[in-house]
């Protein structure tokens, strides 16, 4: 037989292999798609006794980074809008913890201030770390320079130095926690951003506040930091905490197969919701998902659900808290339900 011959037949059995490849491709990504969009029926959902606190039987709302569609993410301005305006009815504010070069826990969901303030110029540097920084010197930034509403306006870009008002500058866990505390009866859920010693240490701070105030009841604490997430488990037993990401995966395929005797030491999950990037393409709210969470008395709340869509289909089948930057619209689509 001819090289040429040889070559044909090799370039034919190539060819037959790559299109059966993309045919599994094809197949595996619409079977991946049909389930990513997924809606189960309301119908499915299953009640059980609970001794859960965040399990109230209906779905309650959760200011993301205290309103971050409407306000400056996680400053004082925030969270008086989402106090002092009606139309939000806020149960719970969320917001995230790094702790700075002088040991004081601030509010900031990025380690670094770049993305929500004006920093660059103050410092002269870009990316500066939280961390490198003490509460004085944090104290000097504009942490709404680069909010944008949705109607594409800058409202605060333009303030600098004193000019910046005191509700648009950084906020210590105390000074935020003062002020809540006096305007309502609310819940949180406060992330741990830091990781490593930090992160062990922004834990021993954040309980030691919360117990000295008598919060522990009505704080869910969270982190993405395996390790912290550990250490609470393991020194503040009389803690809530919400589900790491490994233990999320665990909980998830546990649900799937229906595992009996699972067990965990966490008692909220907080999954993502409608983002196919955040949630790796997995459908999470689902009722297989939210039955198995509240069948082991876990509270079972979805960020960041800013689809008004997305907010009635979760309340629809069970969802404990749609965690959302526009409490506003959250509000509106519950109410209708009710």
């Amino acid at each position: 037989m001819s090289d040429r011959r040889i070559s044909v037949k090799v370039k034919k059995a190539i060819g037959k292999c790559l299109l059966v490849l993309l045919c599994i491709v094809v197949i595996l990504a619409i079977i991946v798609a049909a389930q990513f969009y997924h809606r189960s029926d309301p119908k499915n959902l299953k009640q059980y006794d609970t001794e859960n606190p965040f399990i109230t039987g209906k779905t309650t709302i959760s200011a993301h980074r205290s309103g971050a569609g409407d306000y400056p993410e996680e400053t004082l301005a925030a969270f008086r809008g989402c106090v002092e305006n009606p139309d939000f009815a806020v149960d719970y504010f969320e917001f995230d913890l790094h702790m700075t070069a002088d040991d004081i826990l601030v509010l900031s969901h990025d380690s670094t201030l770049d993305r929500v303030s004006d920093a660059a110029a103050v410092f002269g540097a870009e990316n500066v770390l939280v961390r490198d920084k003490t509460l004085a010197e944090l104290k000097q930034l504009n942490m709404a320079a680069q909010f944008m509403n949705d109607a594409g306006e800058a409202p605060y870009t333009g303030l600098h130095g004193d000019a910046v008002p005191d509700e648009l500058r950084i906020l210590s866990l105390d000074e935020v926690l003062d002020y809540l505390t006096s305007a309502g009866d609310y819940r949180y859920i406060i992330e741990i951003k830091d990781g490593g010693d930090v992160g062990l240490a922004a834990a021993d701070q954040l309980y030691t506040t919360l117990k000295a105030r008598e919060l522990l009841d009505k704080v869910i604490i969270g982190s993405f930091r395996d390790e912290v997430a550990a250490y609470i488990t393991e020194t503040y037993p009389d803690a809530h905490r919400s589900a790491s990401p490994e233990e999320v995966v665990q909980f998830y395929f546990a649900a799937l197969i229906g595992k009996k005797g699972f067990t965990c030491s966490y008692d909220v999950l907080q999954l993502p919701f409608g983002d196919a990037e955040s949630s790796f393409g997995i459908n999470l709210g689902t009722t297989t998902v939210i039955n198995f969470a509240h069948a082991h008395d876990l509270a079972i709340q979805y960020w960041t659900v800013n689809a008004e869509k997305d907010m009635e289909y979760l309340a629809s089948v069970g969802a404990d808290a749609l965690i959302t930057d526009y409490p506003d619209r959250a509000a509106k689509i519950l109410s209708g339900l009710r």
